[in-house]
């Protein structure tokens, strides 16, 4: 079940970048272990910031559409580009493989001219 972070409550929080479709992901989580099936990392306790507001990232309403009844994120070693622990959860992101610009943008953007 997806968690909204607390510092005071948390111990460790980890960045997980990993490959995903030409796309690199980038969550946030509790826990990260080498997995019980062979070849794989588990990630759990995934960490979504939760907004009561108007403003909302699109970004983290995907990921949270996507992952967010999400209990053990099963991911093959391969596609785990890195692995962080870090003091404070950031902003996640889903990005181009190749050029690293973010796929989902907050905004509509004008289409671009011929």
């Amino acid at each position: 079940m997806p968690r909204s972070y607390n510092p005071a409550m948390s111990k460790t929080l980890y960045k997980v970048s990993f490959l995903n479709h030409g796309k690199v992901y980038e969550l946030y989580a509790g826990r990260v272990e080498s997995g019980r099936l062979w070849g794989f990392v588990e990630v759990s306790d995934l960490v979504f910031d939760v907004h009561d507001g108007i403003v909302v990232d699109p970004t983290e309403e995907r990921l949270r559409d996507e992952f967010g009844n999400t209990r053990t994120l099963h991911l093959p070693m391969q596609s785990v580009l890195r692995v962080e622990e870090v003091e404070k959860k950031g902003q996640s992101a889903i990005r181009d493989a190749v050029s690293g610009e973010k796929v989902v943008t907050p905004f509509p953007l004008p289409a671009k001219p011929r």
